[in-house]
């Protein structure tokens, strides 16, 4: 079994994968699929928390712009993804994958209330953690809820899945054939250019914290199981230029 270049890592997982390309908001084949690939790298001894937006259920951007009052939009959303969060933990549990699912709003009857020093020891005993409820709070994403509990449970990478795009380009490649794909780019560069990595609050965090992002393609089987073990897989996204860049 070859050595894991990252032990313990965080997986940031859009609602919208799960709906795959049906009609449904999960799709259970998509929904095992991910449970495959987290199990594949879980072979390798390597630490996985989970990270789920909501955007297959509800999306807030919408309704706010119909009237809704905005942070009540986002509670909305943050209950979406905690049925993304049990949906994923049912396809897992039943690939015999021991989990907790964890959420920033108290819920009890439904998963733990996510406490930092009990989501590393669940981590510790091998257990995967699946995170909703974003922050707990409005108007914070959820990209920004992986950048903030990765920080807290000393994530040594954050896995960014992107839905049929295999990295970070100088443009949106399904509208610009002339767009290059980055092999690396700095949080910074990112920045100024406003590539649409994560939202900037997030890209800002993890630049200030030193968490290297990876953005690559969920659905091409294996990817991150190749990322773990240290294949160059997607765009690394870092404070300093451990890669050559493609532009």
């Amino acid at each position: 079994m070859a050595n894991p270049k990252y032990h313990r890592v965080m997986l940031k997982l859009s609602g919208e994968a799960l709906a795959g390309n049906k009609q449904n908001p999960i799709d259970a084949d998509v929904l095992d699929y991910y449970a495959q690939e987290i199990e594949r790298v879980l072979e390798h001894n390597v630490e996985m928390a989970v990270v789920l937006g909501g955007g297959n259920i509800w999306r807030g951007n919408q309704s706010i712009a119909r009237g809704m009052d905005d942070a009540q939009s986002h509670y909305m959303g943050m209950l979406a993804t905690i049925i993304n969060a049990l949906a994923l933990q049912d396809a897992l549990e039943r690939r015999g994958v021991f989990t907790r699912a964890m959420t920033a709003i108290k819920m009890d009857e439904v998963a733990e209330t996510y406490i930092r020093r009990r989501a590393t020891r669940h981590l510790e005993k091998g257990r995967v953690i699946i995170l909703a409820a974003g922050t707990g709070n409005p108007y914070f994403s959820t990209d920004s809820a992986a950048a903030l509990r990765a920080a807290e449970v000393h994530a040594e990478v954050i896995l960014m899945a992107k839905h049929g795009v295999d990295g970070v380009y100088t443009a949106d490649p399904r509208q610009d054939p002339t767009a290059t794909r980055f092999d690396h780019i700095t949080y910074m560069d990112a920045l100024s250019r406003g590539l649409a990595v994560m939202d900037s609050t997030a890209l800002t965090f993890c630049l200030d914290n030193d968490i290297p992002i990876i953005v690559f393609d969920s659905m091409k089987a294996g990817n991150i199981e190749r990322i773990v073990l240290g294949e160059y897989v997607g765009t690394l996204i870092s404070k300093h230029d451990s890669r050559s860049a493609i532009v």
